[in-house]
């Protein structure tokens, strides 16, 4: 996500940071390069003016040019810029209204409304302890009532069915009166999409709108359109009262154009951010997090969000007692920890909110990527309970079997029995008050003579 801007933009921040004084020189050239990289991003155009002017007056300011380090103070300022332009803080969804509060999906075909309205479903489930009921009035699809069907399944929200020779206020009333008797919580519509804005669509939505007063409208929308998301946002604002956008396909975007834009153009909050396929892959969208991550610092309050979220809290104070009392590090807890890190989205996911990531070049990155893990445990369960336990009887024979067995080559199993080994070794260094030593040692090399690379990746790379 936003690989490309934030590749410029930290080139960027570093060149800045290098700089003694800030001059209008410099300024200038600075100002030239995060113009590039927001117009490569497919950031609208007016934005990029009113983005690069509002940095230019700051950054000529006194406080800035009389600084120590003013390439830090500009840092901040780009910083602060883009959480202006993508809407300052978190914007929930606002369900303080008497149940069910309703929650009216709209948005063009393919954006992704119907998997959205699934996510948006098990979020309130999830996370605000709410009970939900989803309902399709998209009549002209009947793919896609069977499809919120089967999600709602899945996420443990209520159905309400709904077939294609109904008419969509009909059957959104029907649900309403369903949802009062049932004493859910929330309400979430799901309507029909088209390819592109037409009159009959719009007249529809407003006539859903205006038969079900919802609480709110969001708006949804592919990020992967770029600044086209930005307009047909504006377009359905001016024809519905929009009360947020949520964009989706998000990890598939590798510009952000949209995400820079929406808000400018349509002065509606981006309110959740699609970063997936499966039903868990929606984010709250925090402007000051994304800005980081955009900057290359990362973004580690979501992931302690999600770490708290989504690791067995269970099976990791076993394995931390485990290992304090010098019970050694088997495979089957390497194999679990790695499917813990699964669970928090994949490898790739974790190193998309960790400071520096933006400077490790791809290749390194490949190293530990999803199919990698995919691999390592792939090769974990062709072995054998005795094998897990005492990975020393692994020898020529065994490594054949394993290789076959996990569709892999002997070099993998090899490879993989050494990586263990030095998780073996540190996991020994934590045993009684050796984290603490560990920590302190570690904190000697990270600082600026030290022998951490920058994004403090550890010289011998990634444990797995």
């Amino acid at each position: 996500m936003f690989e490309n801007l934030s590749g410029r933009l930290s080139q960027v921040v570093n060149n800045l940071r290098g700089q003694g004084r800030i001059t209008e020189d410099n300024i200038k050239d600075t100002l030239r390069e995060v113009r590039m990289a927001l117009l490569e991003a497919d950031v609208a155009l007016p934005v990029v003016r009113e983005f690069v002017d509002r940095v230019r007056e700051k950054a000529l300011g006194e406080d800035v040019t009389k600084s120590l380090k003013p390439g830090q103070v500009l840092v901040k300022i780009v910083h602060d810029e883009l959480v202006e332009v993508m809407g300052e803080a978190n914007e929930g969804l606002d369900l303080a209204a008497q149940p069910p509060a309703v929650i009216l999906m709209a948005g063009l075909q393919g954006s992704g409304k119907t998997t959205s309205a699934a996510k948006l479903a098990r979020f309130l489930i999830e996370r605000e302890k709410k009970k939900v009921m989803v309902v399709s009035c998209d009549v002209y699809r009947p793919a896609a009532i069977e499809q919120l069907k089967t999600l709602a399944a899945e996420v443990g929200a209520e159905y309400f069915p709904s077939s294609p020779d109904q008419k969509p206020l009909d059957i959104a009333r029907a649900a309403l009166e369903q949802a009062k008797k049932s004493y859910v919580d929330v309400l979430i519509v799901d309507t029909a999409g088209r390819l592109h804005i037409d009159d009959e669509m719009m007249g529809e939505i407003k006539q859903l709108h205006a038969g079900l007063q919802p609480v709110e409208t969001l708006f949804v929308v592919d990020a992967m359109t770029g600044q086209d998301a930005a307009n047909t946002a504006k377009a359905f604002n001016e024809a519905l009262p929009l009360t947020g956008v949520i964009l989706t396909k998000i990890d598939g975007d590798a510009r952000g154009g949209a995400a820079l834009s929406i808000r400018h153009i349509t002065g509606k909050p981006i309110k959740f951010l699609g970063v997936g396929e499966k039903t868990d892959a929606l984010e709250p969208f925090h402007p000051d997090r994304l800005a980081s991550r955009i900057l290359g610092m990362g973004d580690v309050l979501s992931l302690v969000e999600e770490v708290t979220r989504n690791v067995d809290q269970e099976k990791a104070a076993k394995l931390a007692k485990k290992i304090h009392k010098g019970k050694g590090f088997s495979l089957q807890d390497f194999k679990e920890q790695l499917e813990q890190m699964n669970s928090l989205g994949g490898m790739g996911a974790l190193m998309d909110k960790l400071p520096g990531m933006g400077q490790i070049p791809d290749a390194a990155k490949a190293q530990v990527g999803d199919r990698e893990m995919g691999k390592l445990v792939a090769i974990i369960n062709s072995m054998t309970p005795q094998e897990r336990e005492f990975p020393a009887v692994i020898k020529g024979s065994r490594k054949r079997r394993i290789a076959a067995g996990s569709g892999t080559q002997v070099q993998d199993v090899n490879k993989l029995l050494k990586q263990f080994t030095q998780m073996q070794k540190m996991m020994k260094k934590m045993k009684g008050g050796g984290m603490a030593k560990m920590m302190r040692g570690l904190k000697g090399k990270m600082g600026p003579g030290g022998g951490m690379p920058p994004g403090g990746m550890p010289p011998g790379g990634f444990p797995f």
